[in-house]
């Protein structure tokens, strides 16, 4: 029952941002905004993490063969410590870099819309993402608070991508307020900044996901 919830908040979260990172690399095509393309990468990586998570379900699966007695269930637990070396080398890594690049070359941002709206439907797919996965998470918690049954779970997934989607919806209003500071001040240096905050902010939420 766990896992098939578990399948369901990952299908969900992989939906999701599949369609929000084809959005955000088109948007970042148009605009050049620096703040867009770590949105897109962060979208990208979540989508490559959603993949792995459901490999490593399947992995762990498994029934108990003569290697492996007591059957494959931790072998969930290096997929999901893989994910969190994709988040922080990938996600926070390419977004702190091409925000630094703008900040010393920066770029005006043109048609600015297109940011606004493809970062407000972005916060929806997210949003309905995360409400997915919190309810799962609910569920399964019981009355343990939210700490105590990350800490205590034996299914890392359902949780990750909680904290995944978490981070975005995060990640698009850093990237808004940077851009719209970025238009609104006439400085386009402050798009490269939002782009730096992204970075930092899957970093630290690598860093978290490592720990637990």
């Amino acid at each position: 029952m766990a896992r098939r919830s578990s399948r369901k908040v990952v299908y969900a979260a992989l939906l999701g941002n599949v369609l929000v990172a084809l959005t955000k690399f088109a948007a970042a095509g148009v605009t050049g905004s620096s703040a867009m393309v770590s949105e897109a990468i962060h979208s990208l990586v979540d989508t490559g993490n959603e993949i792995l998570l459901l490999y490593g379900l399947r992995r762990a699966a498994r029934p108990p063969d003569e290697l492996h007695p007591l059957g494959h269930g931790r072998e969930l637990y290096f997929w999901s410590f893989i994910v969190t070396l994709l988040i922080f080398a990938l996600g926070a890594g390419v977004s702190v870099y091409e925000g630094i690049s703008h900040v010393i070359a920066p770029v005006p941002i043109s048609n600015s819309i297109v940011n606004y709206v493809v970062l407000g439907l972005a916060f929806v797919f997210e949003g309905i993402s995360c409400g997915v996965a919190m309810k799962e998470f609910r569920s399964a918690k019981g009355k343990r608070g939210y700490f105590e049954a990350v800490r205590q779970s034996k299914d890392p997934t359902m949780f990750m991508v909680l904290f995944e989607d978490s981070a975005a919806l995060i990640g698009v209003m850093i990237a808004l307020a940077g851009i719209a500071a970025s238009e609104t001040l006439d400085r386009p240096v402050l798009d490269g900044a939002a782009s730096i905050g992204i970075g930092v902010l899957l970093g630290v939420v690598a860093m978290f996901l490592a720990r637990e």
